[in-house]
């Protein structure tokens, strides 16, 4: 059994199209460029991967400027051709790169960014990688994020060193667990260069990397680290629900507002707590019971699932759409804080301890947030 499941996991993330980084200067301009600040625990890579699978004691930092294409869907990542010319119409290309030598540099560079937006909007979101992700992939991903769901703030992703192999399980558990005081510094340096508010979005198995870098920060430091959380975001958390309770007990409470978006029908969550010898990971709960006494809202987005149904948030035109007005969302739960049924068409709230909202793809959604 334990064999098939494996199996069952290669030909999963098997179905996704890998792809690598292309330098292409002459794009700027073709599409919207967005900025992305990076730390990573990998190790130097080669051309088409700037970092590796390796693991790195020392933190490297950069900043890579990435073009999204203007002829692409809500969701989707366009790699270029292994063979033959890019088209930056068409294919996300990173327009420029900068290695910054130490950690002083990358600061100032942020820095300069932060103190580009308006004042008492100098956030910073922090990107963390799932399961199975070269660095290309993963900056990719957080670019396209940023673009389509129109992230504000400036943008970082941390990269920590994924095998990028679906048979590397074990090799990115130990990793997500390396990895942690790499995390920690990134927080320390983004604070220290002037962000107001982090807000932390993590996805897959860089939830359970996000989660014990916070625990972690927040044991160190306390106060000072905590109250630089804006909020958390996990993404399919492939995450043991009691580790993450634990996780939550030893912060003497969750940052807020805390999200977490899954689905029952996530395969590969599935495959993982099966493989767990468990029934469910903290993504695929069939409802918040278990996690009832913390306070988080759990985002069920099985009805926009497709395929593995492992990255919805990302991939789904419609579910982005939705989220794209998110902040309306949020008015609604201030302004009914004691009832939270019947707040949207095609909502179903349920309120315990923690709140659980079961998303529909319906249009009255879309029509009633656009009145």
């Amino acid at each position: 059994m334990r064999r098939f499941l494996l199996i069952s996991i290669l030909v999963l993330a098997a179905c996704a199209p890998r792809g690598h980084m292309t330098i292409s200067p002459e794009a700027a301009g073709a599409g919207q460029i967005e900025r992305i600040f990076v730390a990573t625990t990998r190790t130097i890579g080669d051309e088409r991967d700037r970092f590796g699978r390796g693991r790195s004691e020392a933190v490297s930092f950069a900043r890579y400027d990435v073009n999204i294409p203007p002829r692409r869907e809500a969701g989707d990542i366009r790699w270029p051709p292994k063979a033959g010319t890019p088209d930056p119409e068409r294919h996300f290309l990173t327009t420029a790169e900068v290695r910054h030598e130490d950690s002083l540099s990358f600061r100032a560079d942020l820095a300069a960014e932060l103190a580009r937006l308006p004042a008492g909007q100098r956030d910073a979101v922090i990107f963390v990688h799932g399961f199975n992700n070269t660095f290309s992939e993963g900056l990719y991903r957080i670019a396209q994020l940023s673009h389509d769901l129109d992230m504000p703030g400036a943008i970082v992703h941390y990269s920590w060193p994924s095998a990028a192999n679906p048979l590397g399980y074990v090799y990115d558990r130990d990793s997500a667990l390396f990895a942690r005081d790499g995390l920690e510094r990134l927080l320390a340096e983004v604070d220290a260069a002037g962000a107001q508010r982090i807000v932390l979005v993590a996805h897959s198995m860089g939830s359970a990397l996000t989660m014990e870098g916070l625990r972690q920060a927040i044991i160190r430091n306390g106060a000072r680290a905590r109250s630089r959380i804006g909020g958390v975001v996990l993404i399919s958390p492939d995450i043991d629900v009691d580790v993450f309770r634990a996780q939550a007990h030893a912060m003497d409470g969750l940052p807020q507002p805390f999200l977490i978006f899954g689905s029952n029908r996530d395969r590969i969550l599935n495959l993982s707590a099966r493989l767990a010898g468990e029934p469910e990971r903290l993504g695929n709960l069939s409802d918040v019971s278990r996690v009832a006494d913390l306070d988080v809202t759990f985002l069920d987005v099985g009805a926009f699932s497709e395929g593995a149904g492992h990255f919805t948030l990302a991939q789904s035109p419609t579910l982005i759409s939705l989220l794209g007005r998110i902040g309306d969302i949020d008015a609604a739960f201030e302004a009914d804080r004691q009832g939270r049924v019947g707040l949207l068409p095609g909502v179903v709230l349920t309120v315990q301890s923690a709140t659980q909202i079961v998303l529909s793809p319906v249009t009255a959604i879309s029509d009633e947030l656009n009145r």
